[in-house]
C-alpha cells in the first residue's frame, strides 16, 4: 500500500464544498452523458492516510542535570565537555583536588566516617569495592575500620590526605556514567556550596523538540516518531515524556517559553546517534492519526452536492457516460480524503476539476 504523506489537518465539509465541485441533485443514481464528461479523471485508491506534524529538533543526551559543589573552593580543572566519564574518575578538581565520580542512587548530603551508618555508606563500599580497594572490606551499612582502611587507599592512589574519612566534596553519585554537557564554571572560577560546576547527562541520546501547547495529544509517552538526524539518516524513536524549558537555550523568550519540550528516545540507543553532529537540528515527525487500508480520491474529486439531502458525492465515469453516488467523507492527507459508503469500489474511475 501507498502511504500518503501529511500536510495538514483534515479539511472540514464548508471548506471541502468549496473545493470540490458543487453538483444539483440528491446522489440517488442520476446518469449523464456527452457534455456531462468532467474535465479530468482520477481513480479510487486503498491507501494508508496518515496525518502528522514536523517540527525542529536537537540531539541531546536524556536526564540533564547540573552538578553543584558541595564545599567553596577554586576549580582548577574540569572535564572537558563532551567527555564521557565511568566511576572513579574525576569530574572536576577543586583546590588542585579531584572530585571522583561514584555510582549510586543516594546523593552525597554529609560526610562519612567511622561509626556511620546508612544507605550511603553500602554504596560508597560497594564502590571501593568495585574499584579494587575492597581487599578485607565487609560490605554493610557500618563504616567500620575496614571501611576506613579502604578509603585511606583509594584516598592515597588520589593524592589526598589518607584521613580515613570521605568528605561531602570529595564524590559525587550518580546512577551510572555520565556525559559532560558544558562547562558552567571556568578554569580558576571561585565557587560557593550549591553553585553549578558542570552539567552533565545520561549517556543515552534523546532528541528535544518544541510543540505548541495545542499539540497535547502528542506528548504522551509512548507516541511513535520518526527522527531525521542531522546526517540525513532516519530512525525511529518514541516519546519519553516532557522536560522543563531550559532557561538561555536558543529561541529561548516569552514566546518560547509557551511550547511544550517533549524528549524523543532513538530506537537503537547510542548506536542510531553515533558520529552525528549534536549541534546541527533535526527533524521530527509526529504521526497524530493514521488511517490504514482506506479508499481515498484526491480532495477535487468530491463533490458539494445540492438539494434537499446534501452531503457529498462523487461522479463515476463509464465510458462516456457518468453517474453521482453519494459518499462520506473522512480524514485528509497530502491532498488525498477518505471516502466511503456503499457504492464506493477500488479502482473506480471517478472525475475531477482540472488541475
Amino acid at each position: 500500500m501507498a502511504a500518503a504523506a501529511v500536510t495538514g489537518g483534515a479539511i472540514h465539509f464548508g471548506v471541502l464544498g468549496g473545493l470540490g465541485r458543487a453538483h444539483e441533485g440528491n446522489a440517488s443514481g442520476a446518469a449523464g452523458k456527452g457534455g456531462d464528461l468532467p474535465p479530468a479523471t482520477t481513480t479510487v485508491v486503498r491507501t494508508d492516510l496518515v496525518q502528522s506534524k514536523t517540527i525542529d529538533g536537537r540531539l541531546d543526551f536524556a536526564q540533564r542535570r547540573p552538578v553543584k559543589s558541595a564545599v567553596d573552593g577554586t576549580v582548577t580543572v574540569a572535564a572537558p565537555e563532551g567527555r564521557t566519564l565511568t566511576m572513579g574518575q574525576a569530574l572536576y578538581e577543586l583546590n588542585d583536588k579531584p572530585v571522583t565520580l561514584l555510582y549510586g542512587p543516594v546523593p552525597m548530603f554529609r560526610e562519612m566516617k567511622p561509626g556511620d551508618r546508612g544507605s550511603d555508606v553500602l554504596q560508597l563500599e560497594r564502590n571501593l569495592r568495585d574499584l579494587g580497594y575492597g581487599a578485607g572490606l565487609y560490605v554493610d551499612t557500618r563504616y567500620g575500620k575496614d571501611t576506613e582502611a579502604a578509603v585511606k587507599r583509594w584516598q592515597k592512589s588520589l593524592n589526598r590526605e589518607p584521613t580515613g574519612r570521605v568528605g561531602k566534596g570529595d564524590v559525587v553519585f550518580q546512577p551510572g556514567q555520565v556525559k559532560v554537557v558544558s562547562a558552567d564554571a571556568a578554569l580558576a572560577d571561585q565557587v560557593a556550596p550549591g553553585e553549578p560546576v558542570l552539567t552533565i547527562a545520561s549517556t543515552r541520546p534523546v532528541v528535544r523538540a518544541r510543540l505548541d501547547q495545542t499539540d497535547g495529544a502528542l506528548t504522551d509517552p509512548g507516541t511513535k516518531v520518526e527522527v531525521t538526524l542531522p546526517s540525513g539518516k532516519t530512525v525511529p524513536g518514541r516519546v519519553a515524556g516532557t522536560v522543563r524549558p531550559e532557561p538561555g537555550g536558543s529561541g529561548e523568550g516569552a514566546a518560547a517559553q509557551e511550547g511544550i519540550v517533549v524528549e524523543v528516545v532513538l530506537d537503537g540507543g547510542a548506536r542510531a546517534a553515533s558520529g552525528e553532529d549534536a549541534k546541527a537540528p533535526a527533524s521530527v515527525k509526529f504521526v497524530s492519526e493514521a488511517r490504514k487500508g482506506v479508499l481515498a480520491v484526491p480532495v477535487e474529486a468530491v463533490l458539494a452536492l445540492r438539494g434537499e439531502n446534501g452531503g457529498y458525492g462523487l461522479q463515476v465515469v463509464q465510458g462516456t457516460s457518468t453517474r453521482t453516488i453519494p459518499v462520506e467523507t473522512g480524514m485528509t492527507a497530502d491532498g488525498q480524503i477518505e471516502v466511503s459508503g456503499p457504492h464506493v469500489r477500488e479502482g473506480m474511475t471517478v472525475g475531477m476539476a482540472a488541475s
